[in-house]
């Protein structure tokens, strides 16, 4: 047996192999007995995760997952699942027996093996360790009351009374391994997150059109004639009307913590003492709008002690100053603000479902260097809209606030344009980035079902850089970055994307070949895509692929008969390099291109596709660059 060698995220094969299978009828996953040649099960942690993602775990990390580990004929890496049934679902895709090969072992966790107990929520929680179990002997209980945070799950048991005891008791059906494999799962994949994005949009609309009753309160109290202090008016309306500031300045700073609006006329500016926050809102449905607020302090990190909240990201950036601190009010609006700031623009802290429109944060000369335009933390479901944010740290960062919007936003020359982290179920569309520091967009820590559409990135370090899972990048236009795109979320869609004038175009750097990636333009890249550790990804799907600029082949259609891999020598240098497509078409070269496509394991760390495209699929958005493409004969479908 092939020797494995230990690695730091996953164990990896250390060998290829290469074995013929013959497949026989009822065999279920193995069309080959491993016998003795079966590998012992590793620890899970390293593995090659994808499945079922905690993160945001809402019962706090206690949930016990089942789970299943894979070692495959040509995949170097042993593959760890989240989620049983996110396994059976995997190898109901297509083209996953020739990426990744057959299962020399699947082993799954045992339930049998601790005490196991479904939380009000219906999450399996274990009290002890659980052990593995070969999967084609175990037996598996379906249609349970277990859930995890994604939905149903499977749970699986070495010993079939151990299997209906828990059925009777929680509910379901026990079925074996090979009728577990008939099975077809509702998997909440990357083609849900694209069919709800016009519904994200929607629900982005009407938390506008609901702001409106916040913004348009009857005027209650006027500044400067019925008190003479901000304050004092906020103190003295009555609840769900208006304090009216008049143009002028106001050295002050307010607390909100009643459910009025605060609405300047005119330059109204409320200037602070350049020490702290100046605008504090602590009540629901309170709205700020209208106004122009300087003298923020410079505070953007605190020390603590990260144990006291268990989160030292939060300790670090969320207690510092700001123009405007929301901390624990829902359902706020912010609107028609200009913050002139040395911290960060707009913290909100706790505070659910607001709505950030038509703000503007500037840097004060006073700058200081974790200046955030708006930093979210711990506050879902809400929308940041037609602002602009410059020269900052972060323009739009997030910290654990699942289903924000942030749309139509523009950002320039901050460090990073829009910063994701421990978040979750976010549509990024339609913003404007350009030049940014490190990053245009930085989605990280293993989320899923983010939306990242419609999105210019100009100028940056790298454009856009994806983490996580199951999520959907489409439509998006990156152009003069040193690495335009990184195809980092497992199990996602990347679609319509247009790479331009980039060193690297995309970087796959995922290790499991999951993604589909189709309908993109590669144009004057000096190197369209490279590929991380991993074997072979293809680009392609239903007989249709990307379009890359150099690519040759004759087309009766919309797509080349020749296949393209940008990262084979000759292929990568098609449109950089006079010559090259004669060497492409000679019959060595051809010969090689052969073998490697006979032995899938002969192409590590690399990209094919084998339906290119003849013309460019995204013409509308390859108008916004200065690209030229060459005159191509192709023929129309």
């Amino acid at each position: 047996m092939c020797a494995r060698i230990g690695m730091r995220k996953s164990v990896r094969l250390g060998c290829v192999f290469l074995v013929a299978f013959v497949l026989l009828g009822g065999a279920g996953l193995f069309v080959a007995d491993p016998g003795t040649s079966s590998p012992d099960p590793v620890l899970f942690e390293d593995t090659v995760t994808m499945g079922v993602t905690l993160e945001n775990d809402p019962g706090g990390g206690e949930i016990d997952v089942p789970k299943a580990q894979a070692f495959y004929s040509q995949y170097e890496y042993v593959v760890g699942y989240r989620g049983v049934e996110r396994l059976v679902d995997h190898h109901h895709q297509p083209d996953h027996r020739s990426q990744f090969g057959y299962p020399l072992a699947v082993y799954v966790t045992d339930f049998g093996s601790a005490e196991v107990e479904l939380t009000e929520d219906g999450y399996p929680t274990v009290d002890g360790s659980l052990e593995w179990t070969d999967a084609e002997s175990a037996t598996f209980v379906v249609d349970s009351d277990a859930r995890t945070p994604a939905g149903e799950t499977v749970v699986p048991f070495a010993d079939r009374d151990d299997a209906e005891r828990f059925a009777s008791a929680h509910g379901g059906d026990v079925r074996s391994w090979e009728q577990l494999l008939d099975r077809q799962f509702d998997v909440d994949d990357a083609t849900a997150v694209r069919d709800r994005v016009d519904e994200r949009h929607e629900r982005a609309d009407e938390q506008v059109a609901a702001a409106s009753d916040l913004t348009e309160r009857p005027a209650a109290l006027v500044v400067g004639e019925d008190t003479e202090t901000i304050q004092a008016a906020i103190e003295e309306a009555p609840a769900n009307t208006t304090v009216v500031v008049p143009d002028g300045t106001y050295e002050e700073t307010i607390t909100v913590d009643r459910p009025v609006t605060v609405a300047g006329e005119g330059n109204a500016t409320i200037r602070g003492d350049e020490n702290s926050t100046v605008v504090t809102v602590e009540s629901d449905r309170a709205a700020v709008t209208g106004v122009h607020v300087t003298g923020v302090g410079e505070t953007t990190t605190t020390e603590g002690d990260p144990t006291d909240d268990g989160d030292a990201l939060e300790m670090a950036y969320g207690q510092g100053d700001a123009g405007i601190e929301v901390d624990g009010g829902a359902d706020v609006v912010i609107e028609d603000v200009t913050i002139d700031t040395a911290a960060s623009g707009v913290l909100l802290r706790d505070s659910p479902e607001f709505v950030v429109r038509n703000v503007t944060v500037e840097e004060s000369e006073r700058v200081a260097e974790g200046y955030m335009g708006v930093m979210t933390i711990g506050s879902p479901d809400g929308l940041v809209e037609n602002s602009q944010f410059s020269d900052g740290r972060d323009g739009l960062y997030t910290h654990r606030s699942d289903g924000l919007v942030y749309r139509d936003n523009v950002l320039e020359r901050n460090r990073i344009g829009v910063h994701l982290m421990y978040t979750s179920n976010v549509l990024i569309a339609d913003n404007r980035i350009t030049d940014a520091r490190a990053t245009g967009i930085d989605v990280m820590t293993s989320p899923e079902h983010n939306a990242v559409v419609g999105n210019e990135i100009r100028g940056s370090d790298r454009g856009l850089l994806m983490a996580g899972t199951r999520s959907y990048v489409a439509d998006n236009l990156i152009t003069d970055t040193s690495l335009g795109l990184t195809v980092g979320a497992g199990a996602s869609i990347y679609e319509g994307n247009v790479l331009v004038g980039n060193d690297d175009g995309m970087r796959a750097t995922h290790p499991l070949p999951t993604n589909s990636v189709v309908d993109n333009d590669f144009v004057d890249n000096e190197r369209h895509a490279t590929a991380g550790s991993g074997v072979l990804r293809t680009w392609s799907e239903d007989g249709t692929g990307n379009y890359w600029e150099g690519a040759i082949g004759s087309s009766e259609g919309a797509v080349l008969d020749r296949p393209y891999s940008p990262t084979e020598s000759v292929d990568r240098n098609l449109h950089r390099v006079d010559g090259t497509p004669t060497l492409a078409q000679a019959p060595t070269t051809h010969a090689i291109e052969t073998v490697d496509d006979a032995v899938p394991g002969m192409r590590a760390a690399s990209i094919v596709d084998t339906a290119p495209l003849c013309e460019p699929a995204n013409p509308d958005l390859l108008e916004r660059t200065d690209a030229e493409l060459p005159d191509r004969d192709c023929v129309a479908n």
